[in-house]
């Protein structure tokens, strides 16, 4: 008996010991292998096939020096960093196993070393600590002479870590630019302030150049454009027309041919801009200022497209909540575009699930002879849904509820952003249009010769353009937050407004690898079936507004009538009928009031009670599942051991 107790406790103490000898040789021998399951929907952890793409095309050997402090401080501050560059490590071990040309140098900055040298000639500064040193944490790129920096890591911006590298990446192995062009009257470069006011101590006035133009400007060689331009630069090969408010005719002749040799054009057309109101000193959410329409009223037409300047979109679908005087306020004429209206099918828009347009437009078919012979392929690549409609622009900038008085859904999407391919035929037959008016033709002289000015009449080959019915969309505030990190100013982008931009640009310059990287590190998960509840009972409630304004009007009405009817000799005393008159007008509007507190209440109630089930089941759900695997095993191996 005891010999039997003996022998077992040997072999149980030898099975635990061969079974920690094994574990511990299987972890030795898959430990470098870094084998990691994604199990994210949108695979975040894993390489995008742009990515892969840019690695793929690698002849020669990149560098990629990660600088990170190595020290054993237990602050708060350096607990949150270096968790946060164990994750960046990661990803550079994914950048490491997927290319041989990747070459990653981590390096340990500590004061007066070889480290910190390096940091310093990349461009890597230390950020302060409470504590008073420095915690270095930044990543720089190289190949042969070719050097990129990325921006400030932060955490707060770790979704576009991988896209920041595979570009740093991608342009020092192709360091030559694609020049850029940017028309445009908005101060989208920024302006220089003035140095009297800021000796006065009055701040100088100046303003920095918008995200959009800071970004373009480290991928391309980005050239502003005269508004009032005959020509465009030979050297640019996309150009970005920015709401083009009062352009001259020559200008309009300049784009024709421009994109008649070739150029890639993407012209931002609005009929309502916040911001070149603002910019003009008025007040866009009262309704102040000049008017800010622009579109391209000679070139639409050659293109079989039709914009009216004095109509936004609104869509109870893409509704987005204002503040106006203090007061939340569910504005249907600012769309937030989810995957309901993005093309999931073309490259530039397949990885974007939102888009903010204040007051957009919508592009039509233009119904004239010109258009129909345009033959040019239309491709929809955002659109409203059908519960929308065209409304008064003067009226949206004015009042919500007299944009949407008598709205009533078109049942038709309306194109937002279009692209146009195809061979390009000239909207100016007779060529090129003369800045000032040849004087007529005197009777009895003989007509004038015209002498061929060269101009083209047709691209020699098929081209594409792009039309977006919005231009507020590149201002920095509908695209992006700006945050401090450390005392460094960090821009995130704020849904996908700006990686919309870079997407249209890069594919039209032909680079469309850092589009995936880039467009899914701004994805979210909107409640849809929120959104919709909300439309629904947003829709009952404008009704219940419209009858109480009826109300309202009629019982004014009434109360005109019986002042007329009154004997002017009582004309400060109020008659039996009047006063009947406003009792009842004060019931009726306090149940209107009771009514409309009642929708309220229950939009609010049915709201939380989705957003509850949708948590607890997040919350639970996976638990619960897990708990019911183990029962079910439990009772499965209890019956094969009975049975057995």
């Amino acid at each position: 008996m005891n010999k039997t107790k003996l022998e077992h406790s040997f072999f149980s103490a030898a099975g635990i010991v061969a079974l920690f000898v094994i574990l511990v040789a299987v972890n030795f021998l898959v430990g470098p292998l870094r084998l990691r399951t994604d199990l994210t929907k949108e695979k975040l952890h894993t390489l995008s096939p742009g990515t892969k793409a840019i690695l793929a095309k690698l002849d020669s050997p990149v560098k990629v020096r990660f600088y990170c402090t190595q020290t054993q401080g237990n602050s708060p501050e350096e607990v949150f960093l270096k968790n946060y560059a164990k994750r960046v490590e990661d990803l550079l071990g994914e950048y490491r196993q997927s290319s041989r040309n990747i070459i990653i140098e981590k390096l340990d900055p500590q004061p007066d070393s070889d480290a910190e040298d390096s940091a310093k000639l990349d461009g890597v500064e230390g950020e302060p600590l409470p504590n008073g040193e420095a915690f270095y944490l930044g990543i720089a790129v190289s190949l042969l002479d070719e050097k990129a920096l990325l921006p400030p890591l932060s955490p707060r911006t770790e979704n576009l870590l991988e896209y920041e590298l595979s570009r740093a990446i991608a342009r020092v192995a192709n360091p030559t630019k694609v020049v850029v062009g940017v028309m445009t009257q908005l101060p989208v470069f920024g302006q220089p302030g003035n140095p009297m006011m800021r000796q006065l101590g009055q701040g100088g006035g100046g303003s920095d150049p918008w995200a959009f133009i800071t970004t373009l400007k480290r991928d391309f060689d980005v050239r502003p454009v005269e508004m009032a331009t005959d020509k465009i630069d030979e050297a640019i090969k996309v150009l970005l027309v920015v709401h083009p408010r009062d352009i001259t005719t020559q200008a309009q002749f300049a784009l024709d041919q421009f994109v008649l040799r070739g150029g890639k054009l993407i012209a931002f057309l609005d009929p309502v801009s916040l911001v070149d109101q603002r910019n003009m000193g008025g007040n866009p959410m009262m309704g102040g200022g000049p008017p800010t329409a622009s579109t391209l009223d000679l070139l639409l037409p050659a293109w079989g497209v039709k914009l009216d300047k004095t109509k936004v979109v609104a869509d109870v679908n893409f509704v987005t909540r204002m503040v106006r005087q203090n007061r939340v306020e569910p504005t249907p004429t600012v769309l937030s575009v989810n995957a309901a209206g993005i093309n999931a099918d073309d490259a530039a828009t397949a990885q974007i699930d939102s888009l903010l347009l204040p007051f957009a437009g919508a592009f039509t078919e233009e119904a004239s002879q010109t258009a129909s012979g345009s033959g040019l392929k239309r491709t929809v690549l955002v659109k409203s849904t059908g519960d929308s409609a065209l409304v008064e622009g003067f009226l949206a900038q004015m009042s919500v509820a007299e944009a949407m008085k008598g709205f009533k859904p078109s049942a038709r999407e309306f194109p937002l952003v279009l692209r146009l391919t195809g061979k390009f035929k000239t909207a100016f037959p007779d060529g090129k249009p003369l800045a000032v008016p040849a004087e007529p033709e005197k009777p009895g002289e003989k007509p004038k010769e015209k002498k061929a000015d060269g101009a083209l009449k047709e691209s020699k080959a098929e081209n594409a353009l792009v039309l977006v019915a919005d231009a507020d969309l590149l201002a920095d505030q509908f695209s992006v937050q700006v945050q401090e990190f450390f005392g460094q100013r960090v821009i995130a982008p704020r849904g996908g407004n700006l990686p919309f931009v870079q997407n249209l640009v890069e594919q039209m310059a032909g680079d469309e690898n850092l589009m995936n990287a880039r467009s899914r590190a701004t994805l979210n998960r909107p409640f849809e079936r929120v959104r919709q509840i909300e439309a629904q009972a947003e829709e009952r409630f404008r009704s219940k507004i419209e009858e109480i304004e009826k109300s309202l009007q009629e019982t004014q009405r009434e109360l005109n009538e019986l002042q007329r009817s009154k004997d002017p000799k009582q004309r400060f005393i109020v008659s039996p009928d009047q006063q009947a008159a406003l009792e009842k007008f004060r019931k009726q509007e306090a149940a209107t009031k009771l009514e409309l507190k009642k929708v309220r209440k229950e939009l609010r109630a049915e709201i939380e009670s989705l957003q509850n089930r949708i948590k607890w089941l997040n919350i639970a759900g996976m638990p619960l599942i897990v708990s019911l695997a183990g029962i079910g095993f439990f009772v499965l191996k209890r019956k094969r051991t009975a049975t057995a």
